[in-house]
């Protein structure tokens, strides 16, 4: 199904898992720095409690989106060579160990709505996530982790045209353009 590219091994139907789950903690960490901010320039306590469930929710959903992706990294051995594959493993452990502490601040500490040190934390996890999405996109774009590329009819992939199903070039066709 993958021709010759690292498989998904956490899927169903042929459609991979990992990229299904990240939006949850993506969305729910980034949105937990928005809230930090808003709490920054309004002084609304609600902020405050809206980024402890965004950070909960983020980890609650990074904890799926860490398995399916464990186990695409395991389940082929050419992904585990793969230096990006290393390093976006490293900075979403990192991502999740930052948000953990955020999380952990804030329940511990009665007397702020909003410790101090939580918007830093919120920040560094923004940036971590900026990060770690760009080496998503180098396996997927660039190293063709878990991407099909197979006959079918939708595709036009190696379906024996010059063109894809966008009429985009391809193969050698797309070499002799470049070539002009």
């Amino acid at each position: 199904m993958y021709g010759n590219n690292p498989r998904s091994t956490a899927q169903i139907g042929g459609h991979p898992l990992h990229p299904m789950l990240i939006p949850i903690p993506i969305t729910s960490f980034l949105f937990a720095f928005g809230t930090d901010l808003a709490h920054a320039a309004t002084g609304d306590r609600r902020w405050g409690e809206a980024t402890k469930w965004l950070l909960g929710a983020g980890l609650v959903g990074a904890l799926g989106a860490a398995a399916t992706g464990m186990t695409d990294y395991l389940g082929d051995e050419r992904v585990k060579k793969l230096p990006s594959a290393n390093q976006h493993m490293i900075a979403n452990l990192a991502l999740v160990g930052v948000q953990t502490a955020n999380l952990g601040l804030r329940l511990t500490n009665r007397q702020e709505e909003v410790p101090a040190g939580g918007p830093w934390l919120s920040g560094l996890a923004a940036a971590i996530v900026g990060y770690s999405g760009w080496l998503g996109g180098e396996l997927t774009y660039r190293h063709r982790v878990a991407v099909q590329e197979t006959r079918d009819e939708y595709s036009g992939y190696d379906d024996g045209h010059a063109e894809g199903g966008l009429g985009v070039p391809r193969g050698e066709v797309l070499k002799e353009k470049m070539a002009e």
